[in-house]
């Protein structure tokens, strides 16, 4: 789309933005068609209820009447059950996934998409390179596709398709794997101001997960997955290595409760761990960010003692195709948060600020959830599905994610029979990987290894070429 600046001057000035072409006349010819380009992709219904939302921002969230939502715990003949119809539905080719990799490895000190991260306690394999690896084990255990939606960002879009590229996906089809970015809009000064962070240039930040569903619509994706006869679509998030991508309980569990989206939860380590927690709002299912809790909620207990709001949410999903084919155009909530965006002074020079100086604008996936007629938690142990890496040091760190690995391959050995040599803290004595492909669960390794393997050193089992 192009606007020429007679068009762009109007519109600016019609919704009062006119700062953005205050260096309009300084600028060459190409600063200029960049600056009318972005101008053209504003969304300025959005804008005004960003500022709206500015006006309000000092007023207490009207979070409603909350209590803790109902959370099932699957008994071993339940989780049977679930596996059988989670399994028909993999070979049925009705399952998708979703992974949600838009952020950068800044925080990580890492150059480039998260996703290329090196994990692999021993291999340094890739975050992205494990989640395909499992998808790559689906396939081949039940006989069908399972295709990949990845939804990345501007900043990382063309490094994560050269990075799939060339690693020739990881062994899966690129028939099969489907690249969308999500959306992107201004942040605003608490005056309610764009900022240009260049004479010719304006900060633009990702809009957030909860713009998962309507970039698949505008990517023409749902339609993809109408035509694949998809059912169910698995979403998740690049920085958790551990996470059982398309679990067939979790999947069979959906399915047979005819639910629209459903939410893996595990027990907060403690009050203030950084999870949204599971509950009813005014009667409808929902997820409140931490950051919306007060104090009192974040710390309230039962007379057992155990926190009343302790379910949180992972980011671990299922949702039906429909639903996601209804909430494609849903208007969310906005969430915001103060942040130091780099920025324009006067003379044009970039500054980067110390403090923070403006506001951005999400959206969370999350929030389309009382839309649901049926909204389901499933309660999951963390120490086998979740450990993300989000911190260079740490909690939540390489270090802890690489340590939280060993541990789970450890106990799939032992649960195979073979003995672990443990340190004096119990944790392995060795460095312990094992490819998704070999085995993609303690079940498919109990069929694969021999009790009478004696681990001496580091152990890597791996899929041969």
């Amino acid at each position: 789309m192009h606007v020429s600046i007679e068009e762009a001057r109007r519109v600016l000035e019609d919704n009062a933005q006119a700062q953005v072409l205050r260096f309009w006349d300084r600028l060459n010819a190409a600063q200029r068609d960049g600056l009318l380009a972005q101008v053209a992709t504003l969304d300025f219904a959005g804008i005004a209820r960003m500022r709206r939302m500015l006006d309000d921002k000092d007023a207490a969230p009207a979070l409603g009447e909350l209590r803790p939502a109902p959370v099932t715990q699957l008994d071993p003949a339940g989780q049977r059950e679930a596996r059988r119809a989670g399994e028909q539905a993999l070979r049925d080719g009705a399952v998708g996934a979703i992974l949600v990799a838009g952020g950068q490895g800044t925080r990580l000190g890492f150059e480039g998409p998260k996703g290329a991260f090196p994990i692999g306690p021993i291999s340094r394999c890739p975050l992205f390179a494990i989640h395909a690896r499992k998808i790559l084990a689906l396939e081949r255990k039940y006989g069908a596709a399972v295709p990949l939606y990845i939804m990345t960002s501007d900043s990382n879009d063309a490094d994560t398709r050269a990075f799939f590229v060339r690693h020739a996906y990881f062994g899966l089809q690129p028939a099969h794997v489907h690249f969308f970015m999500q959306g992107m809009w201004p942040a605003l000064t608490a005056e309610g101001q764009i900022i240009l962070d260049r004479p010719d240039h304006i900060f633009m930040s990702p809009d957030g997960h909860g713009g998962t569903i309507s970039a698949l619509r505008a990517a023409g994706l749902i339609g993809d997955m109408q035509r694949r006869g998809l059912r169910m679509l698995f979403y998740f998030q690049v920085d958790n290595p551990l996470v059982d991508v398309a679990d067939p309980v979790f999947l069979g569990f959906h399915a047979s409760r005819e639910a629209q989206i459903s939410v893996k939860v595990c027990t907060k380590r403690d009050p203030e761990e950084k999870l949204g927690v599971v509950v009813v709002r005014d009667g409808r299912s929902a997820i409140v960010e931490y950051t919306e809790l007060t104090h009192v909620q974040k710390h309230a207990t039962l007379p057992d003692g155990r926190l009343q709001f302790r379910h949180g949410s992972v980011a671990i999903h299922v949702f039906s195709r429909d639903f996601l084919l209804g909430q494609s155009e849903a208007v969310l909530p906005l969430h915001l948060a103060h942040k130091k965006v780099p920025s324009c002074g006067d003379d044009g020079v970039p500054v980067t600020p110390t403090q923070p100086n403006a506001y951005k604008f999400e959206k969370f996936i999350f929030d389309v959830i009382p839309n649901a007629e049926r909204a389901l938690s499933l309660e999951f142990d963390r120490n086998e599905e979740f450990s993300p890496v989000k911190n260079s040091t740490g909690e939540d760190s390489p270090a802890t994610v690489t340590r939280d690995m060993v541990r789970k391959f450890a106990r799939w050995l032992e649960a195979s029979d073979v003995t672990v040599p443990r340190q004096a803290d119990g944790d392995p004595r060795y460095c312990i990987e094992i490819d998704p492909v070999y085995a993609l669960t303690a079940e498919d390794l109990r069929a694969k290894v021999s009790r009478d393997l004696r681990i001496t050193g580091d152990l890597l089992l791996q899929e041969a070429p």
